[in-house]
């Protein structure tokens, strides 16, 4: 009986301790999206997607640092930012701002806002460290006299979400990316216009049950969006877990992530 108990103690231990060391354990996340409205210039064109860093004394500066120079060593051809980069206290918002403007893409750093951004704060930061701020925005992104369409919406709990700044000046042979921090966003996105969307605020759900399950997601649509690439109506999102954490420093089959998602022309 005594040896049950020790061993029941170990296993407890065990799993605790790996629940602190998962948010360390970054995980790159491939992702091939194939379609024919891709134009051939965009073939292999690689965007990488990082969301939710949620700076705080447990996301360090310096741990920043290391995302971004690991984002750096993968030579994307465009980065995205999906929102809260902070976890809601002002201090950190120079010192990520700073460290994300380190990334370079040669098509540019775009980036929305999260439930947890001081919103006038943040709003403030990013163009002044040279990242665009697409919320309820739309851009053409081009190469060599093609293009692509990105654009962007505000929280889906703190924001607005005029989704026509992206779609109203499309084609049915346009490829068009939407950002949106909150995935529940994702059933009133037009689908018939609106080919990818990136999005996080989920976690993963931070603790779940061995990566199958989480009990919390927050999300209205439960573990539906909770993570990974789901398709509708010819539509694709994508939900990423996400870098940092939130309420506690801890994870637990749900690693955090950075998103690289490969375009290729069919």
């Amino acid at each position: 009986m005594l040896k049950k108990r020790y061993l029941f103690l170990g296993i407890v231990f065990l799993i605790l301790a790996y629940m602190f060391i998962e948010p360390y354990w970054i995980e790159t996340k491939q992702i091939t999206i194939e379609s024919n409205q891709i134009p051939a210039e965009f073939d292999g064109k690689k965007i990488v997607f990082l969301t939710d860093i949620h700076a705080s004394p447990s996301f360090s500066p310096e741990r920043v640092d290391s995302v971004v120079s690991q984002v750096n060593a993968l030579n994307p051809d465009l980065i995205l930012l999906g929102g809260d980069y902070i976890d809601g206290d002002n201090q950190y918002i120079s010192s990520t701002f700073e460290s994300l403007s380190k990334l370079k893409a040669p098509l540019g750093v775009y980036a929305v806002l999260g439930n947890k951004d001081p919103q006038y704060e943040t709003l403030d930061a990013i163009p002044q460290y040279g990242i665009t701020y697409i919320g309820n925005k739309g851009t053409w992104i081009e190469e060599n006299g093609s293009r692509i369409r990105l654009g962007g919406v505000g929280d889906y709990n703190n924001g607005m979400q005029i989704q026509s700044a992206t779609t109203s000046v499309v084609t049915p042979q346009d490829f068009v990316i939407l950002l949106t921090h909150n995935p529940d966003y994702f059933p009133e996105v037009n689908k018939s216009k609106v080919d990818l969307v990136f999005s996080g605020h989920t976690h993963g759900g931070q603790v779940t049950f061995f990566g199958l399950w989480a009990p919390t997601t927050h999300s209205d649509y439960g573990n539906d969006y909770r993570t990974g690439v789901i398709t509708e109506n010819n539509s694709t999102l994508i939900v990423s877990n996400g870098l940092g954490t939130t309420i506690l420093p801890v994870r637990f089959f749900a690693r955090p992530q950075i998103i690289v998602v490969e375009l290729k022309k069919k």
